[in-house]
């Protein structure tokens, strides 16, 4: 059950959640305002931390302005650079363990995750057992929408050689729309993850899953953006195939308490 509460102080009003969306963005200044109002307007109390990696397009500007209407509901971790996605994801996960949440979302900020199926992957692991859940697009019930064949065929493909490589048991094991349990993240050694890019979703469910923990797939529907510049690239693939032979025989670190 969710652990939330809620408190006026002065005229603003404070939510405590028990559940935190981190987004990367990098010049995301067309979706960032439209993704923050969507969440914040669920039913369920999430709270948004976003992690910029120094867009030059004004991103972190119209996330601090939103931050005074959003008080205490809002964060941002501003970084030098485009760092890459797995270490803005670690960055947040880093920050959000030092805090009270129980439950670590990945999302992007370009509407092709649906912010509405926050609730669900909330679901998969509060009510349906998962330390963590996945949106899975190839499960029954999930799809794509707006991809050419070329991309869906390669992400297919990717996550059957994946599970054909490593025995993942995840059908969507590139998916980036994710829920993790604190005690998840509090047992993966953060330090020892390697990659950056795609390869990054795929190295964390491997490590979740070799250290035992449960993960569950729910279906979604995975939407191509419709404003700014997708950030996928041949390098960032070719990552993945050569990083999970890397995986295969390499050992899982479990972090040291």
């Amino acid at each position: 059950m969710e652990r939330a509460s809620a408190y006026l102080c002065g005229s603003n009003f404070y939510s405590v959640s028990d559940s935190l969306v981190i987004i990367p963005t990098y010049n995301e200044k067309e979706n960032v305002e439209r993704m923050i109002r969507k969440v914040f307007s669920l039913s369920k109390d999430f709270h948004v931390l976003i992690v910029d990696d120094g867009s030059p397009d004004g991103t972190a500007g119209i996330v601090k302005t939103l931050q005074n209407e959003f008080t205490g509901r809002l964060h941002i971790l501003e970084r030098k650079g485009k760092l890459g996605l797995g270490t803005a994801y670690i960055a947040g996960f880093r920050w959000a363990l030092d805090r009270h949440y129980e439950y670590f979302f990945e999302m992007d900020c370009d509407f092709s995750h649906n912010p509405d199926d926050l609730v669900r992957l909330y679901d998969g692991c509060v009510r349906k057992g998962g330390d963590m859940s996945v949106g899975s697009r190839y499960v029954k019930g999930g799809g794509v929408k707006n991809w050419p064949f070329k991309r869906l065929a390669m992400s297919f493909c990717a996550s059957l050689y994946v599970n054909t490589i490593l025995w993942l048991g995840v059908r969507d094991s590139t998916a980036g729309f994710v829920c993790y349990s604190r005690k998840v993240l509090q047992t993966i050694d953060l330090d020892s993850i390697q990659f950056i890019g795609y390869a990054f979703q795929i190295e964390m469910k491997y490590n979740t899953k070799q250290l035992g923990f449960k993960i569950v797939e729910v279906p979604i529907t995975f939407i191509d953006r419709e404003f700014g510049v997708s950030k996928m690239s041949m390098n960032i693939f070719n990552e993945a195939v050569l990083g999970v032979l890397k995986m295969r025989f390499r050992r899982v670190s479990r972090k040291n308490r």
